[in-house]
C-alpha cells in the first residue's frame, strides 16, 4: 500500500519556492543577508520596486518567520528589518545560485536581449 504524503511539496525547491516565489522576495533575501537595513535603504538597494509592492513583501515574510521588522515607536517613524535565524538560513541558500549567475552573466545578458528580440 502506497503512504500519503505529509506535505503539499512535490520536493525541496517547490518548498523554497512557496515562500520566496516571486521577482522582489529573493532581492529582499539578498540584501537583507548584507546586514539590518531600514526601508528607504532597502527600497533603495533593490531599486525600481513600488512601496506598495515591497511592503506587501516585506508583510508576507515577516509573517513567514523569515524577516524580523523592528519598530521604534519614534517620530518621524523608524523601521530596521532583518533576517531571522530561519531567514539567513534561506539567504545562504541563495549564495550558490548568485555565484553562477555572476559567473554566467554575459550569457545571461545575451539570452535576455534574444528573448526580447
Amino acid at each position: 500500500m502506497a503512504s500519503k504524503k505529509s506535505h503539499p511539496f512535490s520536493c525541496g525547491l517547490d518548498a523554497a519556492l512557496a515562500l520566496v516565489g516571486g521577482k522582489w522576495k529573493p532581492h529582499v533575501l539578498y540584501h537583507l543577508s548584507q546586514g539590518t537595513l531600514r526601508y528607504g535603504e532597502l527600497r533603495r538597494a533593490i531599486g525600481p520596486v513600488t512601496h506598495k509592492v515591497l511592503i506587501a513583501q516585506l508583510k508576507e515574510l515577516e509573517a513567514d518567520g523569515i524577516v524580523k521588522r523592528c519598530d521604534y515607536g519614534e517620530v518621524p517613524p523608524r523601521v530596521d528589518y532583518s533576517l531571522t535565524k530561519f531567514g539567513q538560513s534561506l539567504a545562504q541558500a541563495f549564495g550558490p545560485l548568485c555565484q553562477w549567475g555572476t559567473d554566467h552573466f554575459r550569457e545571461i545578458e545575451r539570452v535576455v536581449a534574444r528573448r526580447a528580440g
